[in-house]
């Protein structure tokens, strides 16, 4: 084989044809974009085996980018009651309403304080009335047995947590003070409930990467030995490695291709499933919340993901099992 590719000795007075890097460039360009194209008529060749590479592929994105809808507009729920905490204030029912009109404005011209709500004993008498359903139970009762409540909103600086529940306690200890609460415990219940749904969407995401690149990679892996004679005889003529492993570089990069645009559809599908029952659930509540899908940046790096883990898997099959094949 060694005598084919000997290079000869030019001829006195014959000239060397010398290819530019120009040329060579665009021979580069055109071997790509031909190799690129037959890959992509190999997986036509075998349409059932490699729509199911790819639905699957297609599929194992689609539960984490709806799981990441979920989370993104549960966060943008936790945000509208985020900041600031609100104070429930408990005023001593023995307190005139006078005195109860002086605290009030004691407090409202705090520091700390951005804004104080009262609600008196014969409003919140009125509104439990209203909605508990023990209307006609309340109008045996001799006296109110409500106290006046202070709705107090403290300022920016002072809704985090530790600050917040630091003016609380400044708040009981006034006289005439039953009791403060703080009611952002909830908040904080709300916040770890998310933080616990985004590292469970991490790791199921992670797991379903690692098998899309191993279904992948055993896809290609078993591509390259179908073709195992034909890589022979590319290597006994001279080519390359990096020539051979290109054509299943483009299958697992098609595969990403057309795996991402599956996982499109199929989010769309799944959000615009959820969106309904959102609907219908907001309705109840006289919400005006509406649930917000994947931007067009989002489907971006869903498509980049699902192209990188097509990459990821053909590289890792071709890089250890094209090499392993070699000419007798």
């Amino acid at each position: 084989m060694s005598l084919l590719f000997r290079s000869k000795k030019p001829e006195q007075g014959a000239k060397v044809a010398q290819i530019t890097g120009v040329r060579r460039f665009i021979m580069f360009i055109v071997s790509n974009i031909q190799q690129a194209v037959g890959s992509l008529g190999e997986l036509w060749r075998t349409p059932f085996a490699s729509l199911m590479t790819i639905a699957v592929l297609g599929l194992s994105l689609t539960l984490p980018a709806t799981l990441y809808v979920v989370v993104k507009n549960s966060q943008a729920i936790g945000a509208q009651w985020d900041n600031p905490a609100e104070i429930t204030v408990f005023l001593d029912k023995q307190m005139s309403p006078q005195q109860v009109q002086t605290f009030a404005r004691r407090v409202e011209l705090m520091d700390a304080v951005a804004s104080v709500q009262h609600i008196s004993r014969d409003e919140a008498l009125r509104e439990f009335r209203e909605y508990s359903g023990f209307g006609s139970a309340i109008d045996y009762l001799d006296s109110n047995p409500l106290p006046d409540v202070l709705i107090v909103t403290p300022v920016r600086e002072y809704s985090a947590s530790n600050r917040a529940s630091q003016l609380q306690r400044e708040l009981a200890g006034e006289s005439g003070v039953t009791e403060a609460k703080l009611d952002q415990d909830w908040i904080e219940r709300l916040h770890a409930l998310i933080r616990l749904i985004e590292d469970a969407l991490g790791a199921l995401a992670l797991l379903l990467c690692v098998a899309v690149v191993l279904i992948v990679g055993n896809t290609i892996r078993l591509g390259i030995l179908n073709r195992r004679d034909e890589i022979r005889v590319m290597k006994l003529v001279g080519a390359t490695d990096g020539y051979i492993q290109r054509p299943f570089l483009y299958t697992g990069a098609w595969y990403g291709i057309i795996g991402g645009l599956i996982a499109w559809c199929a989010t769309f599908v799944l959000i615009w499933w959820i969106r309904a029952a959102v609907l219908r659930v907001t309705e109840l509540y006289d919400s005006q919340f509406r649930l917000q899908g994947l931007s067009f940046n989002e489907l971006l790096v869903l498509w980049a993901i699902a192209i990188s883990l097509g990459l990821l898997g053909s590289w890792i099959a071709v890089r250890r099992h094209v090499a392993a094949i070699e000419p007798r």
